[in-house]
């Protein structure tokens, strides 16, 4: 997401930032620009994907500003301004693109403390912040404890950022039933446990490769803050013995206080047993079909398994008790392909969305992105040249980039994969 004036654009805070988001925080600290954070716990909260923005201005970064959550509530760590932008708006500008962010991961209390008087707290003031009375500040330092970030990193594992969610675009069915299914019973259990719903442990996703799916699982964890695990059978398959190095996986994610696991192409480690099987793999499915009670176990856990062909799984792989859901994520309608475009197109005008719905039929989200992107790099690559004489320069991608990418385009699904997912969806579908 990217705000911009003719003066600077403000950005979400990305991992090149680093070095000079630090740079600014140290070297203004003395300048009037000070926070009860120290500069090693804005980097800590910078490392980590806390919510921050950063200003920049002919590509110098020129201001920053960065959050950390706790609950329902954030704590604004520090707004570090260039001196020779201050006093032109930016403070303000960067306080409310950072709250924004907060405001879409469902913040109701923003926080800023201020170590004494000084020029910010107006400002603050003028923001819609009520001073409360004072108090004494008291800091208790607690021994590490739980998990290392360093067993995270072991399993390939990830928090990913705190948007994913709000920027799935197009798809509304399938999102709003993830919502209601998934998502909400584990992030408000105490209200779910009230009504006798028991949050999911494992769920499905299947349908045409290209529909979502990965990104479906990445949003829920997103959504829900936990860490990302993806399992990915052909590295665990590197391991030499597929079976054992799955248990030694769920073994180590065992020691994770909140997880969500998702496995891709689930079917290549727990395809139908019988004659035809590959060598070897009745084993493996076997191990999995004991190991997903064992994960269940946990209370803040979710796994999440994803299929092209949800025929070729094993039937005791999908029966109740192992998984709660299985939810099929098809190729996007009219409404969702419009959403999808509307996203890509960055509502320009003159843009036909009608025509380009109408002719992306069957795309996939995925499709639909490669599309977009071949529309902008033509366009961008036109700019770099001289218009012709007469010819009026545009900036960016208009109608006809897009059909013309469109036209380029081979779409991933075919009319049979959508004829065998309907089936699907009558044989399989459980939500």
């Amino acid at each position: 997401m990217q705000v911009s004036t003719t003066e600077w654009l403000i950005h979400d805070y990305r991992e090149d930032d680093l070095a000079a988001v630090v740079h600014l925080i140290d070297t203004t600290a003395g300048l009037g620009q000070e926070s009860v954070f120290s500069l090693a716990e804005c980097i800590t909260a910078l490392t980590s994907r806390q919510p921050a923005v950063v200003a920049v201005s002919r590509g110098v970064p020129i201001g920053a500003a960065l959050a950390h959550l706790a609950g329902d509530r954030a704590w604004v760590m520090r707004i570090a301004i260039a001196p020779a932008w201050r006093g032109r708006g930016l403070a303000s500008a960067l306080l409310r693109e950072l709250e924004r962010r907060l405001v879409e991961r469902r913040v109701r209390r923003i926080a800023y403390v201020l170590p004494e008087e000084e020029q910010l707290g107006e400002g603050l003031q003028n923001a819609g912040y009520s001073r409360r009375p004072a108090v004494a500040y008291f800091e208790k330092t607690e021994p590490q404890h739980g998990p290392s970030a360093g067993l995270l990193e072991e399993l390939g594992g990830r928090v990913l950022p705190g948007d994913l969610w709000q920027k799935v675009a197009g798809m509304e069915a399938e999102k709003a039933l993830i919502e209601r299914r998934v998502v909400l019973p584990l992030a408000e259990p105490e209200r779910a446990a009230r009504h006798g719903v028991r949050p999911p442990r494992a769920v499905a996703l299947f349908g045409p490769p290209g529909t979502g799916k990965t990104t479906f699982a990445r949003a829920v964890a997103s959504r829900l803050g936990w860490p990302f695990v993806e399992l990915l059978p052909s590295r665990l398959a590197d391991e030499g013995n597929l079976a054992a190095a799955l248990r030694t996986a769920f073994a180590r994610i065992a020691e994770l206080e909140r997880v969500l696991v998702f496995v891709d192409e689930v079917e290549e480690i727990a395809p139908v047993r019988g004659e035809g099987a590959p060598g070897g793999m009745h084993g493996v499915t076997n191990e999995l079909l004991k190991l997903i009670p064992g994960f269940r176990e946990g209370e803040e856990r979710l796994l999440v398994c994803a299929t092209n062909s949800i025929r070729s799984l094993d039937p005791a792989f999908l029966r109740h008790g192992r998984f709660d859901y299985l939810i099929p994520i098809g190729t996007p309608d009219a409404a969702a392909r419009r959403a999808i475009w509307s996203r890509y197109t960055a509502g320009r005008a003159g843009v036909d969305l009608a025509a380009l719905v109408d002719a992306s039929g069957l795309f996939t989200p995925a499709d639909i992105e490669h599309a977009a992107r071949i529309a902008a790099q033509a366009a961008f690559e036109r700019d770099l040249g001289e218009p012709a004489e007469g010819q009026r320069a545009t900036v960016g991608a208009g109608t006809e980039d897009y059909l013309a990418a469109i036209a380029q385009c081979r779409p991933t699904v075919t009319p049979a994969m959508t004829a065998e997912f309907t089936a699907d969806i009558g044989s399989h579908a459980r939500v």
